[in-house]
């Protein structure tokens, strides 16, 4: 074969798999369970950082649990202009990860739903969720931006990061039942999902949010995000969902399976 054959030949190299800077930035809006609010202080205007931990609403709006007695707190009464930089970070170099900047205002809300979520991400608040200088805001989402690692970047909508709720305005009502039922009843089938379908290592993983687009997992401080095949059409697709997944879970070959 000729030397321009053998050349033309050779074997290309595998294209590089897409960036799904959607998939991406709502995994970490997803599993992210503290970040940074910066505000805007009320005296001057000068940007203002500082942590906070964070769950979410059902479609993935980002919630926190602030007291009165902060200053990124008395910043927001002033002016609810506001962003928060999630990031799970990890071994290696910081900037290597990829983290998510979500822009908006921020929104004092009473709403039992928002307090549930919140607690069920962070049980231990609920030591001081009552005490009267705390209240939960939902910060109202207008953007995104996404940095997915080096040379990965994309500035999303707030409807490209929210889940679309039309429709299913059934699920969040019947949400504190599911997952009530799940936890109490198929634990077994939530640890599948941890490990076989999220990647993630074994432990007492345990349900706290379901939507449209998937479930929220936790085991002590760990969190996993596991998403449905598809999302839900109907409310009534929730059961044979989880029950279609348990089966593909079982079908994945665990780290201790034989080959």
């Amino acid at each position: 074969m000729a030397e321009a054959d053998r050349k033309q030949a050779a074997p290309l190299p595998a294209a590089e798999a897409p960036f799904d800077a959607i998939g991406l930035a709502k995994s970490l809006l997803r599993k992210t369970r503290a970040g940074a609010l910066a505000t805007l202080e009320r005296d001057g205007g000068a940007p203002f950082a500082s942590l906070v931990t964070v769950a979410t609403d059902h479609d993935g709006t980002p919630l926190m649990l602030l007291s009165r007695l902060s200053a990124h707190t008395l910043n927001l009464e002033a002016d609810p202009r506001c962003s928060v930089l999630l990031s799970q970070g990890g071994k290696g170099d910081p900037l290597a990860h990829p983290r998510l900047t979500v822009t908006g205002t921020a929104e004092r809300s009473t709403e039992p739903r928002v307090r549930a979520r919140f607690l069920a991400r962070h049980p231990k608040a609920a030591l001081y969720a009552d005490f009267p200088d705390f209240a939960f805001f939902r910060l109202a989402v207008r953007a995104g931006h996404l940095n997915g690692g080096f040379a990965r970047a994309a500035t999303l909508t707030g409807p490209e990061l929210l889940a679309d709720l039309a429709g299913l305005e059934a699920l969040a009502e019947s949400e504190p039942a599911a997952v009530a039922h799940m936890n109490e009843d198929h634990l077994d089938a939530i640890g599948l999902y941890a490990t076989r379908l999220a990647g993630e290592g074994p432990g007492p993983w345990r349900l706290t949010g379901l939507d449209p687009e998937g479930l929220d997992l936790v085991a002590g401080e760990r969190t996993a995000r596991v998403t449905f095949p598809q999302r839900l059409a109907t409310p009534a697709a929730l059961r044979p969902t989880l029950v279609a997944m348990a089966a593909e879970a079982r079908a994945v070959p665990g780290p201790t399976d034989s080959p």
